[in-house]
């Protein structure tokens, strides 16, 4: 069988979420083309809050915080920002067997990996996307989630991606509730609030090592240049 290589790139400093929406559709209209690889897409985004296709606007608190973009992505509102790492998952799904489900659980195990240097045990939850840590400091059943996944298909290549807490202001999740979990014993962490110190290099080598180890090799090129 014939390697599948992702390209992966990481843009400095902060990209504008409309911009990165716009070059996400179109690449992934040109990966489902065929004129362009897989790609992974490392940025962080300066504050706002994002409201899923399943977005209640009860769960927006404050609606004045933040800039609020709707988005074609699954799930509910998220938020995006300084400290937290976004990871745009661009890639062709007919070359990976066409199951939505197997690659959500791809992204899960991506995360849990990418986290596990750090000393931070994380899993999934059924019934609850994205990668939860245990917090039995806070009390017993109480879970917090350190990583979000939403993700779009169309015509099998998936765009949008996962987000992954490294040292956020987490005061910042208070305006929303946080893909529409309201229970108090669920909340949202970090690497820093668990006291875990990483500086997001670390991070995106980790990234880096845990996606190869599910999805295979990865090729590094320069950043998209964008408007």
């Amino acid at each position: 069988m014939t390697e599948i290589h992702t390209e992966w790139t990481v843009s400095p400093g902060f990209v504008a979420y409309d911009a990165a929406v716009a070059f996400m559709e179109a690449r992934a209209a040109a990966i489902a083309a065929g004129e362009a690889p897989d790609l992974v897409w490392l940025l962080e985004h300066p504050p706002l809050y994002s409201a899923g296709t399943s977005a209640k606007v009860s769960d927006l608190r404050d609606p004045d915080r933040f800039p609020v973009f709707q988005t074609g992505r699954g799930g509910e509102y998220t938020y995006h920002g300084p400290g937290q790492r976004v990871g745009y998952v661009m890639l062709d799904l007919t070359k990976r067997g066409r199951d939505a489900r197997k690659f959500v659980r791809g992204l899960e195990q991506w995360l849990t990996d990418s986290v596990a240097p750090f000393d931070v045990t994380a899993e999934r939850r059924d019934g609850r996307v994205g990668v939860w840590v245990e917090r039995p400091d806070k009390g017993d059943g109480f879970e917090d989630k350190i990583a979000a996944i939403g993700v779009r298909l169309r015509k099998w290549v998936s765009f949008h991606g996962v987000a992954l807490n490294v040292v956020p202001d987490l005061s910042h999740f208070t305006g929303i509730t946080p893909c529409g979990i309201s229970e108090n014993r669920y909340g949202v962490t970090s690497l820093a609030d668990l006291g875990k110190t990483s500086d997001m290099t670390e991070v995106d080598m980790a990234m880096k090592t845990a996606f190869e180890s599910v999805f295979g090799p990865v090729k590094t090129v320069e950043p998209p240049v964008l408007p």
